[in-house]
């Protein structure tokens, strides 16, 4: 099964019309032909099974023959986390995620960041591409980087969790999650979130947390957050 995306196909729709960029890899790389069935997402729960009937290196058409809604997951995962100095490390962590299970991203420029601007393009079509691959058929959002006092003075109705590595008296993530809910996770740099944001997250509302007695890079941290939480809703 090859996974298509394309975005804002309504769900009665009966016929696909392909970008420019999926028209080309359609002819140049898959080397498909009319007749050939393919399956295609909007990235907002559709799955179309549809049928090629028109294909060229510039466009490429295809007929609806069958619609399904994919059930979303029973929870949702909004992470919060500083940009990595190397964006390889940010990008292989979204990949990651996508195909374990994410709904959220969201960039927080942190006291002690070492990258403090983000261009968030490359980042969507990394994640389209692991939606792709995993066959899933929810597209992660990325939202815009964001200061921290700004994000944590956002309204949200999520269990509220900080990771940080300053000894206090915290439980262990995978101890403080309940089943089918709304979690929202904040990751902080390399060298850790500053007291002052510690201090911001806690009277925010934010519940101290642990992953484990090892000292993380933050890129793996997150994943490890992404992966206990997709496997307390197992």
């Amino acid at each position: 099964m090859q996974l298509f995306y394309q975005p804002d196909i309504a769900q009665d729709a009966t016929q696909i019309v392909f970008d420019s960029e999926e028209s080309r890899h359609l002819v140049k790389v898959l080397r498909k032909k009319p007749g050939d069935v393919i399956w295609v997402t909007n990235g907002a729960g559709s799955l179309f099974t549809c049928e090629i009937d028109l294909i060229s290196s510039k466009t490429a058409t295809a007929k609806v023959l069958k619609h399904r809604l994919e059930n979303p997951e029973s929870y949702h995962l909004h992470i919060a986390i500083a940009p990595t100095k190397s964006t390889d490390r940010l990008e292989w962590f979204l990949e990651k995620a996508t195909e374990i299970g994410i709904h959220r991203i969201t960039p927080v420029i942190c006291d002690h960041s070492e990258r403090t601007n983000l261009k968030t393009e490359r980042l969507e079509k990394i994640v389209e591409a692991a939606m792709k691959q995993s066959l899933r058929c929810y597209l992660p959002k990325i939202d815009k980087p964001i200061s921290f006092q700004n994000f944590i003075s956002e309204k949200s109705e999520a269990d509220k969790f900080v990771a940080h590595c300053v000894d206090a008296d915290k439980q262990l993530l995978k101890n403080s999650l309940l089943p089918h809910r709304a979690i929202l996770i904040l990751i902080g740099p390399e060298g850790d979130f500053s007291e002052k944001e510690i201090n911001l997250a806690l009277n925010a509302g934010f519940k101290p947390v642990g992953l484990g007695e090892k000292r993380l890079r933050t890129e793996t941290a997150a994943l490890v957050a992404c992966h206990t939480v997709a496997l307390i809703n197992q």
